[in-house]
């Protein structure tokens, strides 16, 4: 089945999950570097953000991370709970909760994102930010028979202008 994927910045419960028992040993960085590695072996990543347990908890770190992706999110976490991923304990990964009662509000993503995206699912690597200027060219000009082109192409197809290397 397939899933849409949109160019907001994923806020769905399902898209998140919540990663503990991380060890105190390695810094944060060196945790989310190590997350991040893991996890997005499963599906592009949105953010990866590693936090301190608090004061009342033993010492460690525990994580966030989003995916643009639900299913992405869920084959992680069944993949990756009670696994020893880049320690010797193992972690536990739980998909986030719902909470029906709170709205969010669709962020678009920054154009950076949104070529991320359009790249990872897309499978392409070379969109551009360019505008490319286009002009219009009768049909008559391509020395075709008027009578062989409909009267919209004569307004529709164009050909992209040379753009001269800089």
């Amino acid at each position: 089945m397939a899933e849409l994927v949109s160019f907001t910045v994923p806020t769905e419960s399902d898209k998140t999950l919540l990663v503990w028992e991380l060890s105190s040993g390695p810094t944060a960085e060196a945790l989310h570097h190590s997350l991040f590695a893991v996890f997005s072996q499963f599906g592009l990543l949105y953010s990866v953000r590693v936090f301190p347990n608090a004061a009342v908890a033993r010492p460690g770190f525990y994580a966030i991370i989003k995916f643009y992706s639900a299913r992405d999110a869920h084959r992680a976490q069944k993949a990756c709970d009670q696994k020893q991923l880049f320690q010797n304990s193992p972690v536990k990964v739980r998909l986030g909760t719902k909470h029906k009662a709170v709205q969010h509000q669709a962020l678009a993503l920054n154009s950076s994102q949104c070529q991320e995206l359009a790249n990872y699912y897309f499978g392409f690597n070379g969109w551009s930010k360019r505008i490319i200027k286009r002009w219009c060219c009768h049909p008559m000009s391509a020395r075709v028979p008027e009578l062989a082109w409909p009267r919209s192409l004569w307004i529709t197809w164009r050909k992209p202008a040379v753009i001269p290397a800089k």
